[in-house]
């Protein structure tokens, strides 16, 4: 038999309509017959669409409070029936089930439900059992049957409807059963998630929610994301997103919800390659680019303040892909859209809570999110020279860089300004000097400046180091069996050292 299939019924069971109108006028036109389920049904008759009740079709009303209507032989044997069998069409014949083509179904809303903090009986009457049994049979017998699990595919059928005059082919039914099990392997990955609390997420790949990227990381890899942009930013102007464009982005919001004072970052491959924390916009924003003003060319920017124009103005003056802020005046967008493919990201919410997971060999690594900031209780003073007030505000703001930034990973900074850092480094000590080198060749003097490192340092070479420099103080977690010496040589050459006593490792 050909694989080409014409619809000629259909089960239209949804809890959202919108997008419906045409895709059931179009049904009806082609001679299509339409069995539904309650709203749906009063929904179609409405347009003035004949529309035959399950109930009728089955025999028994909906039952137990709406649980059970569609779950009997009569709708699952129409489904699941194999056309090519002579042995299943005897069947169908005997006990006058209809054959049913066509399954438009969607799911109760559950995320939705747990998210605006329903109780916990009501989420539980959220989980659809009609519904997904409904996608998971007709997407198992895609060889007769089109499953519409979702509004997303509503534009595709609509288009097989009217160019093909509803004949579907194999591809076409293969197409929509794959986003069928997106949506069933969604769905039962958001259920468990609710009952573990979240403390072991599933783990899935799925069509439901997949943007498709340009490219990968390189030109020749093929890259997706999975999940809601547009719950986190509304983009107001730029070409689209790019993979490399999302890893930054990610880092940019991480990194800036550290800070509560008005601050810029520039981000360049996840790393903070200028940073500055300043009562006025624009004088944080000159600051950031002193920082680094060769790296921040093609980077990522951030504020935690809306961008008025004076310091989009200077902002503008050099390249940069994406932009990411709260909010920007009409002056400040005027002149950051003079550029047609810069991004421009407002940023609706942070992401603090959640895993985060990466996968590697044959599984995924899971791990809570490091949301530990330190604060000025936090440290332990172990020298005999205490860090100032002035210093210990720059220790914290250099901490709070070096957890965002690649190990091994030096930070270096003086009155809230990043001067300079080592990130990915193979040695602490390369770290440092990297960083040092850097400020130096940017025209900085790191007298009185302040060094921050992600994890203890193994020997006293790191401090000795800085000390030559002119760093003044230092801020690190401890543990080393070699502390001692470190703290020896600070007390020797009156530096102040502080332990936080959290390791900020990132790989």
């Amino acid at each position: 038999m050909s694989s080409t299939k014409k619809i000629k019924s259909a089960l239209i069971s949804v809890f959202y309509k919108d997008g419906l109108e045409d895709i059931i006028k179009t049904l009806d036109q082609q001679g299509v017959t339409i069995y539904s389920t309650g709203g749906t049904q009063n929904f179609i008759e409405q347009l003035g669409v004949p529309a035959i009740s399950v109930e009728s079709l089955t025999g028994y009303p909906s039952i137990l409070g709406g649980r059970v209507k569609t779950l009997h032989p009569v709708v699952f044997g129409g489904i699941l029936n194999i056309r090519d069998s002579k042995k299943h069409q005897e069947e169908i014949t005997q006990y006058d089930i209809p054959e049913i083509d066509l399954i438009i179904v969607d799911l109760y809303p559950f995320e939705e439900t747990v998210a605006s903090g329903s109780q916990h009986a009501d989420i539980i009457e959220k989980i659809d059992i009609g519904g997904i049994s409904l996608i998971r049979a007709a997407a198992k017998n895609y060889n007769d049957v089109v499953i519409v699990p979702s509004q997303q595919q509503y534009s595709k059928l609509l288009g097989i409807l009217k160019e093909k005059n509803g004949e579907t082919s194999l591809e076409d039914r293969a197409e929509f059963a794959t986003a069928a099990f997106a949506v069933s392997s969604g769905y039962d990955s958001a259920i468990y998630n609710y009952f573990s609390k979240g403390q072991y997420p599933a783990f899935r790949q799925a069509a439901n929610g997949r943007k498709a990227l340009r490219y990968g990381e390189n030109p020749h890899q093929e890259g997706s994301f999975y999940g809601d942009l547009d719950k986190i930013f509304e983009q107001l102007h730029g070409k689209e997103i790019s993979y490399n464009n999302l890893l930054d982005i990610d880092a940019a919001v991480s990194l800036i919800a550290e800070f509560e004072e008005t601050t810029v970052a520039i981000l360049k491959h996840n790393n903070a390659c200028g940073l500055a924390s300043r009562p006025k916009l624009s004088e944080a924003w000159e600051l950031a680019l002193a920082g680094d003003p060769v790296s921040a060319f093609g980077g990522i920017l951030i504020s935690n303040a809306v961008v008025d124009a004076e310091a989009a103005t200077e902002m503008d003056k050099i390249f940069f892909e994406v932009i990411i802020a709260p909010g920007y005046s009409d002056e400040a967008l005027e002149v950051l859209k003079q550029k047609k493919n810069r991004i421009i990201l407002i940023q609706k919410e942070n992401i603090k809570d959640g895993k985060l997971s990466r996968t590697l060999l044959n599984g995924v690594l899971v791990q809570d999110r490091d949301n530990k900031t330190e604060s000025a209780s936090d440290l332990e003073s172990v020298t005999n020279t205490s860090p100032s007030k002035a210093e210990i505000e720059d220790l914290i703001f250099a901490n709070k860089i070096v957890k965002h930034s690649k190990s091994n990973a030096i930070v270096l900074a003086k009155d809230k300004q990043l001067i300079a850092s080592g990130v990915g480094q193979t040695s602490r000590v390369d770290a440092l000097k990297h960083a040092i080198e850097k400020a130096g060749s940017f025209g900085f003097k790191l007298q009185g400046s302040v060094m921050a490192s992600d994890a203890f340092f193994p020997f006293a070479d790191s401090v000795e180091i800085a000390h030559k420099a002119g760093i003044t103080s230092v801020i690190q977690p401890g543990g080393s069996i070699r502390d001692k010496e470190t703290i020896n040589f600070c007390n020797q050459n009156k530096l102040s050292m502080v332990f936080t006593g959290n390791r900020h490792f990132k790989h």
